[in-house]
């Protein structure tokens, strides 16, 4: 999924130093494109921070009908120095990128796709497919393998109960049960849990970790804070265990989280970068290989760093306006208000 922001701000994402607090992230709703817009609830990156883990890309969307919204349609776009991983509860979306990939996404799947020096994709509706709901995450690759090739993986995970609890663990490890998926960057984490209406439980953390829950589709407690439905919770480094109460009815939580990345890292609309230079000079050979702005002179022999696309599909988008102002430093964490001592 791309920012489909007219004016996107640039970030630098670094890891804050370590609080022992839940912090809950209310999200931001994002329109993505045409005045049917599908709605997105971005709870990351946040005002008050911009990393967990290494995930730096958090949308929330749906339950939304298809037939009366048009559902997801976002044509070809870029990325660099990330991967980004689709996740369905309900519908189906149907994925192509420049490395020669297609593919369906559907619920309880695991798509991941690692952008690496670069790679374009879409993601459109699948015809007849219904509701749709789910999320789309981004985490950032670090320094050694963020040049590696682009890549895909499709991993379906099964799910393992523990005590009231069914886990759904793509990405990292959780409950014994193991994701095989190599993710090119530190630990993480990346898996949704089920639970009982009314049920409570607590279970030990990783003290390295950061970790996010995000209230799926219900509100939920967090070490007794009140996480609203659509809210993050955020539980910093040094925590030990999760106190976690589920609402009323069956509840649907969404637990990320991962070793903090240690980097500062420049993110622009679809790029992550390291300093300014980077992100104007991806915005500029993507904008040339599109055909939308030819490159400065001297600059016409650098190799194709987007890839070729299958024909026969939409126009792909061009990038926003850069700011007047050079990207710099902004966007540290800081724990919310309604924070509280955890464990």
């Amino acid at each position: 999924m791309t920012n489909l922001e007219r004016a996107p701000n640039e970030t630098v994402l670094r890891t804050g130093d370590p609080c022992a607090t839940v912090e809950v992230l209310e999200p931001r709703e994002v329109p993505l494109g045409g005045p049917r817009a599908l709605t997105v609830y971005r709870a990351l990156p946040h005002k008050t921070r911009s990393l967990v883990g290494a995930w730096c890309f958090l949308d929330h969307y749906g339950p939304n009908d298809v037939a009366k919204t048009g559902g997801m349609v976002v044509p070809r776009h870029p990325h660099t120095g990330l991967a980004t991983v689709s996740w369905l509860f309900s519908g189906e979306i149907d994925h192509v990128d420049s490395g020669g990939n297609t593919a369906r996404v559907r619920p309880g799947e695991l798509n991941l796709m690692i952008a690496g020096s670069g790679i374009t994709h879409q993601e459109i509706s699948a015809h007849g497919s219904g509701e749709l709901h789910g999320v789309q995450l981004w985490y950032a690759l670090p320094e050694q393998s963020r040049h590696s090739p682009n890549g895909f993986v499709n991993y379906v995970p099964e799910p393992v109960s523990f005590g009231p609890l069914t886990a759904r663990v793509f990405i990292g490890e959780l409950f014994g049960s193991v994701s095989p998926v190599v993710t090119r960057t530190g630990d993480l984490l990346g898996a949704e849990l089920r639970m009982s209406g009314g049920s409570s439980m607590s279970f030990s953390l990783r003290d390295d970790f950061e970790y996010a829950l995000l209230a799926e589709d219900g509100p939920i407690k967090v070490g007794g804070v009140e996480v609203p439905q659509r809210a993050v919770a955020v539980i910093p480094t040094g925590s030990t265990t999760l106190e976690f109460e589920a609402g009323p009815q069956t509840t649907r939580v969404l637990l990320l989280g991962g070793v903090p990345l240690g980097e500062s890292i420049v993110m622009w609309w679809n790029f992550v970068g390291r300093s300014h230079e980077e992100i104007v000079e991806y915005r500029a050979r993507y904008q040339e290989e599109m055909g939308f702005e030819p490159l400065a002179p001297g600059h016409d022999s650098l190799p194709r760093l987007f890839g070729q696309f299958p024909p026969g599909q939409p126009a792909a988008l061009p990038a926003p306006v850069l700011p007047n102002t050079r990207l710099k430093p902004r966007g540290s964490s800081r724990p919310a208000n309604n924070s509280r001592p955890l464990a």
